[in-house]
């Protein structure tokens, strides 16, 4: 017999291994081997069991003879021997622990052994009774770290990063786009809004037949299971876990489906409630009027065009006065990707970035940009290879001679991203941003700190007259890390006052600033810049997700630093000493 395990269910199992294994404390080597093992079968494009079937386990990278004779196991009988002996030691429970931010095997094992401490429950009563303060390395704050945690794990909603899925859901309209009969492909729902996490990827395909669209749809190699497939809809799970599912529509009713289908909700209740108020009832599948006639519509366009409206961004559309806008013709010029001119957040080999400076350069003047800031960590974070004082001049060296060499093609700044450390106090002192291009400051550590306190941190940096922008704001990672707790609204009056740039990181894993101070930004004044913080040339591919983030918050290439051109920027720049 064969089980139907997919790719995720059987990474799911190895991780687990990895995390019992790490709460036991066992060898680091077997650790990551299962953790390898386990990134490998989520990344793989064929499902585990064609690699079983055909006897070549061993060549999914990472997986060797042990490993492949677990898979083997898991996939003939659906249980494995080895985690089921591994359960019997370290209770399974115990994994879950581990998810809550900022806890390590060390402790997990410690609640446990000390406390007999084995699910997240119990783990929650012992911190609010105070029982954990006495323990071995912890105290007060420790404790109340762990209920911090508690509480942000129980805040997750469990949906996809955009980063994961925008890429993915491009490859499968690229090939439903090339399927029979298929005139028109689009993503609909949250990931064609570009909210930072969506749930499952709704796809919406135009053709006269559905079922060859149907077809190609549900037979590709990495679908796992079908979950359900009728005459215009089927809805799939792949192996690496995501979900997706289709629905097929006629072409000359194309246009109402996809814009009943990526919403939001509010977005069509507010169209819903337009079409009324013209004797109209709109619907996924057509205008209707009061004699039952239809007025279908093939694109979008014409639907709002129906509506006495112009077309909407698909970014907009969450009901925050985006119809009543519409309404009065004062939507606004959203930024686009060929708006930008300069990447003003990048790291190279000197800290903890993949290439060259001169690597980095052609990378940035390869996208069109005319303008690239070095801005690699400084000395506190060690963890990137932070740079000391002497290594600053050491690297301005460097950026001179490759812009001597790179001529007028494209300008490059020496900046740094500066930490603000946990005093509160920047990583360099004044006199060295003083010779600097341009200063990032950013939150990375510390980030648990009480609001107040980390709030204060992150002022004090936007009121430093050599800081020109604030990166990543909250310092938060999705899904994994929740952002610093700050009072935002202090922090948007305080960048106001001096002038400093908000950053919009594209980074997938951050998109921070959020779109809605993003928008308050623009509001208050506060010029925006938009960055990947590329640590390699492919992470500059990253900026559409910036990008998308602001048009989220109705900003205009005129709020945007690095939508200037060089001359203006640089004035900026100048003018902030």
């Amino acid at each position: 017999m064969t089980t139907s395990l997919t790719n995720r269910q059987l990474a799911d199992t190895f991780t687990l291994i990895a995390n019992l294994l790490e709460i036991k404390g066992e060898v680091i080597y077997k650790i990551l081997a299962y953790r390898k093992a386990a990134e490998s079968l989520e990344a793989l494009g064929r499902p585990a069991a064609d690699y079983h079937r055909e006897g070549r386990l061993t060549e999914i990278p990472g997986v060797g003879k042990a490993i492949a004779e677990k898979i083997d196991e898991l996939l003939t009988t659906g249980r494995l021997e080895f985690l089921e002996k591994l359960k019997a030691e370290v209770p399974e429970s115990l994994a879950e622990i581990l998810q809550v931010p900022d806890l390590g095997p060390k402790k997990v094992a410690l609640f446990w052994k000390e406390l007999g401490i084995t699910t997240l429950a119990e783990l929650e009563v012992a911190a609010r009774a105070g029982k954990l303060r006495n323990l071995p390395g912890m105290g007060e704050k420790s404790e109340a770290k762990v209920l911090a945690g508690i509480e942000a794990l129980g805040r997750r909603s469990g949906r996809i990063p955009l980063g994961r899925a925008w890429p993915f859901a491009q490859e499968l309209l690229a090939m439903l786009r090339q399927a029979p009969g298929v005139v028109r492909a689009e993503a609909a729902g949250s990931l064609r809004r570009m909210r930072p996490t969506v749930g499952d990827l709704d796809l919406l395909a135009a053709a006269s037949d559905s079922q060859p669209v149907m077809e190609a749809f549900t037979s590709r190699p990495d679908v796992a299971r079908v979950l359900g497939k009728g005459e215009t809809k089927a809805s799939v799970e792949y192996t690496h876990g995501l979900r997706a599912q289709l629905w097929v529509h006629p072409p000359e009713r194309f246009g109402t489906a996809l814009q009943y289908a990526t919403g939001s909700k509010d977005h069509n209740v507010r169209l819903r409630e337009r079409a009324l108020k013209l004797g109209l009832s709109l619907s996924e599948h057509a205008l209707a009027r009061p004699d039952g006639s239809e007025i279908l519509c093939a694109t979008e366009e014409e639907v709002y065009q129906a509506l006495g409206l112009p077309w909407i961004p698909p970014e907009l559309r969450e009901d925050r006065g985006e119809v009543q806008a519409a309404l009065a013709g004062a939507l606004p010029r959203l930024l686009e990707r060929g708006d930008l001119q300069a990447e003003l957040h990048s790291h190279s080999t000197w800290s903890d970035g993949k290439l060259s400076i001169r690597q980095m350069a052609e990378a940035a003047l390869a996208r069109g940009y005319k303008l690239l800031a070095i801005t690699d960590h400084s000395a506190s974070l060690g963890v990137a290879g932070g740079l000391s004082v002497d290594e600053l001049r050491q690297q301005r060296e460097e950026i001179d001679a490759v812009q001597r060499e790179l001529g007028g093609k494209i300008r490059l700044l020496q900046g740094a991203e500066v930490e603000i450390r946990a005093d509160g106090e920047l990583d360099y002192p004044d006199a060295v941003l003083a010779r600097l291009d341009i200063v990032i400051a950013s939150l990375h550590v510390s980030l648990r700190q009480p609001r107040e306190k980390v709030t204060q941190r992150l002022i004090n940096a936007i009121r430093n007259p050599h800081v020109d922008i604030i990166g990543h704001p909250t310092g938060r990672l999705l899904p994994d890390r929740e952002g610093a707790d700050l009072d935002m609204e202090a922090v948007l009056l305080a960048a106001a006052e001096s002038g400093v740039a908000l950053e919009i990181n594209a980074h997938p894993a951050r998109l921070d600033l959020e779109d809605t101070y993003a928008r308050r930004a623009v509001e208050l004044g506060i010029p925006l810049s938009i960055n990947t913080d590329a640590h390699s040339d492919s992470d500059l591919d990253l900026i559409h997700f910036g990008v998308a983030t602001a048009r989220r918050g109705w900003v205009g290439p005129e709020h945007v630093i690095n939508a200037w051109d060089v001359e203006r920027l640089m004035e900026w720049l100048r003018a902030r000493g």
